[in-house]
């Protein structure tokens, strides 16, 4: 029997209602949120005609996936704030999300400014060179993602940002979350999406992690252990270690899962307090309950860049 052909998907930038009803959809079932949480119609249509950034992955009319993005200011500076990215669960693991990323990505760095520095009041034409974005430290695969395959930065944790829960059974543990940035007219950026397409695995960060104690790490039961604090941020890297399925643990011990969150938000709050940020992330496997794995590194997140 032939194999079933692989489906096209087309992005293209939403555009009326029927669109915007398709993304409330993908919003209860991807994130399995109840209407109260779902964002309403017509907030969607209002911040597509003041400028924010809308676009859908097709599979012929079925909205595979979709990326919302809206404009903010970043010390006086114009960026795009992503605030959610949904994917269709048959077509997770199909890099949707990742293309919807660098379509994103395209779509700001065509947008040309009259000023980019609105306190400044110079005028020269400049282009949106951040895009920022949160996301739950604790899932290794949206990790992978953004820092493996993107090449965002962050240096910047928030506590429960959408407070202790919401209707989603995805944020039973909190919602805390990292605040990425993405430098996307970077040198850093366009490197990581071409050793991205080429596939080409990321051996430096393995050889750094070889040489870092964690911060927080994998105990032989699996639980968190948090090493001497003042002895790793002494040091000019530090690593945090994370479970390679927090969902299955949220399930299966929620207990166990909140030993995780504190554990992580201990780590990340005091080594960033320390003047750390997070540069990378590795999914480095002991077994079948490995961890994955962040590096921190001392400095500032600017000069990085």
């Amino acid at each position: 029997m032939a194999e079933k052909s692989k489906p096209v998907i087309n992005i293209r930038e939403l555009e009326g209602v029927e669109d915007f009803k398709k993304v409330q959809r993908l919003e209860k079932e991807a994130w399995e949120l109840a209407d109260i949480d779902v964002l309403a119609l017509t907030t969607a249509v209002a911040t597509r005609e003041a400028g924010a950034l809308w676009l859908g992955a097709f599979d012929d009319i079925s909205l595979a996936g979709f990326a919302f993005a809206f404009p903010g200011l970043a010390n006086g500076d114009l960026v795009f704030h992503s605030h959610m990215l949904a994917v269709q669960a048959k077509y997770r693991d199909t890099d949707v999300g990742y293309n919807l990323k660098l379509a994103q990505r395209k779509r700001a760095l065509a947008i040309k400014l009259g000023d980019s520095n609105i306190r400044s009041g110079v005028v020269n034409q400049a282009r949106i060179s951040e895009i920022t974005w949160t996301f739950d430290p604790l899932q290794s695969k949206n990790a992978h993602l953004n820092f493996s395959k993107l090449g965002v930065l962050s240096d910047s944790y928030k506590i429960d940002l959408y407070g202790a829960e919401t209707s989603s059974s995805l944020h039973r543990n909190g919602t805390d979350r990292l605040w990425v940035r993405w430098p996307i007219a970077s040198r850093r950026v366009q490197a990581r999406i071409e050793k991205t397409e080429k596939k080409d695995g990321r051996t430096e960060t393995l050889d750094a992690l070889s040489t870092v104690r964690p911060l927080v790490m994998f105990s032989g039961q699996g639980i968190p252990k948090r090493s001497d604090l003042d002895t790793a941020v002494a040091r000019q890297r530090i690593a945090i270690e994370i479970p390679s399925d927090i969902g299955s643990i949220e399930k299966q011990d929620p207990e166990l899962a909140r030993e995780w969150r504190l554990a992580t938000r201990w780590g990340f709050i005091e080594s960033l307090k320390s003047g750390f940020f997070v540069s990378e992330f590795c999914r480095n496997v002991r077994g079948q309950q490995g961890p994955g794995t962040y590096l921190l590194e001392k400095g500032k997140l600017e000069d990085y860049v």
